[in-house]
């Protein structure tokens, strides 16, 4: 019997369906939580929804509208925007046992510019906490394609076993107690998949996009090395294999506004009026790699095509003139 035999699932966008049905196939009872009432209602009376057309919820998931549902869960996952963390973590801490908070969203917090396992310490203190990240689309998850992702807690056994709750047929779980560096790792690639978008949007070529997705990567894992990511994290599923990913396929929402943004659209009309969490992410990933003084060209890049200081055309040439260096 897994030690997490009930789950919880914070959020009803596509991501939190997909995990809750993948939870809901590895045998687990699982508590679906979204704050539309009229949409969880949908979701109980037809098992289906707008979010993730097509996908299917088993009935041993149950949703629903009141978040008081998660207090009988044995560990929650946390799956709604990452801007939203602070507040959802905030009225779960007011349930009266302490439990597993795994975060499932990318992002740092904007404003106080901390990670959002931080934001959780300071929203619901003394919670456990998890991070799950890796290369995966909702979709995936849903229809049951082989996907693997890595876990994070700051205790070995906690992380051991969140990975056996939460491992489904085809969801493979690999766990660590590095936490900062998969979440760090999630973050940033979101910033560096608008900046791989644009070039495609621009037409740049396949070349291109492989040299952006390689010095990409040594951006991030400059940032991960100045705030305490284990090289191996960043090498792994949670950095380079997630990194990968969201650069090369418009499934990713960030590539496909880079995408838009390098086809002449302005920021705005980019994002359709839906969330982008790499443009959130962008400023204050930005401003905590000026602190280390950490030299990251596409980041900022990309921070100034959201912000209008530069058009994307500019932009590539402005990277181009960059003085020649050794690689590193």
């Amino acid at each position: 019997m897994s030690t997490f035999p009930h789950i919880g699932v914070a959020g009803a966008g596509a991501w939190g369906v997909a995990l809750a049905m993948a939870a809901a196939s590895g045998g687990r009872r699982v508590t679906f939580w979204g704050r539309d009432a009229a949409q969880m209602q949908g979701w109980r009376e037809s098992r289906r929804g707008a979010r993730l057309p097509g996908a299917r919820l088993p009935e041993t998931i149950e949703p629903t509208s009141e978040l008081a549902d998660l207090d009988a869960c044995d560990a929650i996952l946390i799956a709604s925007p990452a801007q939203t963390t602070r507040e959802i973590a905030g009225s779960l801490a007011r349930f009266s046992t302490p439990r597993p908070l795994v975060l499932c969203a990318k992002g740092i917090e904007a404003g106080s510019h901390l990670f959002l396992s931080e934001v959780v310490a300071q929203a619901a203190p003394g919670w456990p906490r998890a991070v799950l990240s890796g290369p995966s689309f909702a979709a995936d998850v849903a229809a049951g394609l082989p996907t693997a992702v890595t876990l994070a807690a700051e205790r070995n056994d906690l992380a051991i076993a969140l990975a056996e709750a939460l491992r489904a047929p085809n969801l493979r779980l690999y766990h660590t107690t590095d936490l900062r560096g998969v979440e760090l790792g999630g973050a940033a690639k979101n910033v560096l998949a608008i900046g791989c978008g644009v070039a495609s949007g621009l037409g740049l070529g396949a070349s291109a996009s492989a040299a952006l997705i390689a010095r990409g990567f040594a951006e991030l894992r400059r940032f991960g090395e100045a705030f305490g990511a284990k090289p191996h994290t960043l090498m792994g599923l949670s950095g380079l294999g997630d990194l990968v990913l969201t650069c090369s396929s418009e499934q990713s929402r960030n590539f496909a506004f880079g995408v838009a943004l390098g086809s002449g659209k302005s920021p705005a009309e980019a994002s359709g009026g839906k969330l982008v969490e790499g443009a959130t992410t962008a400023s204050a990933l930005m401003s905590l790699a000026r602190e280390k003084r950490l030299e990251m060209p596409i980041c900022a890049t990309v921070e100034a095509l959201i912000a209008g200081r530069i058009f994307p055309r500019v932009a590539v040439d402005v990277l181009l003139a960059r003085p020649q260096r050794g690689e590193a």
